[in-house]
């Protein structure tokens, strides 16, 4: 039985202290706005995916901004430029424009975003303190901190269209979403938790943060690990936390489990995957029945098991080190790795019942111009891209709705008529959370699979060497 913690602090005794302390602060929203779910329930835009969507398949990525894989996207809120509150005579960077620029809070500096490579990028700050100094309170204008050391408009920048083309015919394909937050500030730790739970709180005024301090990040660290946490007032307590083997909170493996749908979750390893493999930081699947049966390894058996038809109801997918889109390891393979799963689903028996959400689980510190709606003190954190990929998706279609980790976690639950994790009260998300419908159009038939072309192929990755290493340490 899960552990439950109370309700002590009522939702609206933590919304007016953010409130006060200046966190609920929004920034003004670039055109095309952000469409808010105004009364705390799910928004309804049309028909909804029970009866035509029988497999979910999440494919997650690491590290990137909305702005760094698609600035200049047709229709999407990804202006060419950035804001900086640093003083223009403290640089010499020619992208430096004009301080007084209405596009940008006045003092700005409007900075052109710069074309880079996978080759050439750079890795960069993105904790939960990078993260506070670059939204800046919803001014969205801090970026310059954390890439200062090796200029100060280091994460102003955008990979090549060219480098990411996979994506961007996906998105021409099929849907981007252009207002996908992650639920907390912070980095790849709590993006996967939430990506699995829609909550990582320990209590209703604690939260886990940022990264533990010992290797693998989860119920087989070494004896003596602790997690970080965070608090109503945003302050990080770090290594102060638990032993990241949580009983604290339910997953939405628990509803599957309960209602006997299916489900598997590929990792680069069974065992030692980190916190790219989140379920093993969830006592009851780590020391449970689940463990053999829905932890899939290496990654590419998804390939076979499409092929094959072994795909379970709902599937998450995530990479290895080099397919990563990890910005430390210069590797351009993330795209066609991608593109390979979704040709696999694509060309399978699975597709006319598909859908694909493809999500990166942080923003990496990468300059993004769109303030995230503040709902709780964990956040919500820096945009990050999404696509939406399947045979009910609509062609070219950009969807503002506003979107978080939790929406997809709805999305399941509707395809597979399943109730909400838990409780709002408790931090549970996905009840709160806008689900998917603006992405879909149910009334129509299912429309015919086009392969994604990708510079690299399926074998490339069949036959790619295993990769042992840890994903990311932030």
């Amino acid at each position: 039985m899960k552990r439950r913690f109370c309700q002590a602090l009522c939702v609206g005794v933590v919304t007016a202290f953010l409130a006060g302390c200046g966190v609920l602060r929004q920034a003004q929203d670039e055109t095309p706005p952000i469409v808010p779910n105004t009364d705390g329930v799910s928004s309804q835009h049309g028909a909804g995916p029970n009866g035509h969507i029988s497999n979910v398949i999440v494919i997650i990525q690491e590290n990137r901004s909305f702005e760094n894989f698609f600035a200049g996207y047709p229709n999407a809120n990804a202006p060419m430029y950035g804001c900086a509150n640093i003083g223009r005579l403290q640089t010499n960077d020619v992208r430096a424009r004009d301080t007084n620029d209405s596009r940008c809070p006045r003092g700005d500096t409007v900075v052109d975003l710069a074309p880079t490579t996978f080759r050439k990028n750079h890795d960069t700050k993105h904790d939960w303190k990078s993260s506070m100094a670059e939204w800046n309170h919803g001014k969205m204008d801090g970026f310059w901190h954390y890439g200062a050391k090796d200029g100060a408009y280091l994460t102003y920048q955008y990979i090549q269209q060219s480098q990411v083309r996979p994506y961007w015919d996906m998105a021409q394909q099929y849907v981007l979403a252009d207002a996908m937050f992650p639920t907390e500030f912070g980095g790849s730790f709590t993006g996967h938790l939430t990506l699995i739970a829609g909550t990582d709180n320990l209590s209703p005024t604690k939260a886990e943060v940022d990264f533990p301090n010992g290797i693998y990040d989860d119920c087989d660290s070494p004896s003596g690990t602790k997690s970080s946490y965070i608090d109503t007032t945003r302050k990080v307590h770090l290594f102060e936390g638990p032993f990241p083997c949580f009983d604290q909170w339910n997953t939405i493996a628990n509803n599957l489990d309960a209602a006997g749908i299916s489900w598997k979750y590929y990792a680069r390893s069974v065992l030692d995957a980190g916190f790219w493999e989140p379920f093993e930081a969830m006592k009851d699947v780590r020391y449970g029945r689940d463990w053999r049966k829905h932890i899939i390894a290496p990654q590419v058996q998804v390939l076979n098991d499409a092929a094959k038809g072994n795909l379970a109801s709902v599937s998450w997918v995530s990479p290895s080190r080099n397919d990563s889109d990890h910005p430390a390891y210069h590797s351009d393979t993330g795209p066609s790795w991608v593109a390979s799963v979704v040709n696999a689903i694509g060309e399978s028996r699975y597709w006319n019942s598909s859908a694909i959400i493809v999500v990166w689980d942080d923003w990496g510190g990468w300059y993004d111009n769109a303030s995230p709606p503040q709902l709780d003190f964990r956040g919500l954190g820096m945009r990050v891209p999404c696509l939406i990929i399947s045979p009910y998706a609509k062609q070219n279609h950009v969807t503002h709705t506003q979107l978080e980790f939790a929406s997809i976690l709805k999305f399941i639950e509707e395809v597979n008529n399943l109730g909400s994790i838990g409780p709002g009260s408790q931090g549970y998300s996905d009840r709160r959370a806008n689900d998917l419908r603006d992405a879909f159009d149910f009334s129509r038939k299912p429309r015919p699979f086009t392969p994604i072309g990708s510079k690299y192929k399926k074998d490339y990755f069949l036959h790619e060497p295993p990769s042992f290493g840890p994903l990311d340490t932030e």
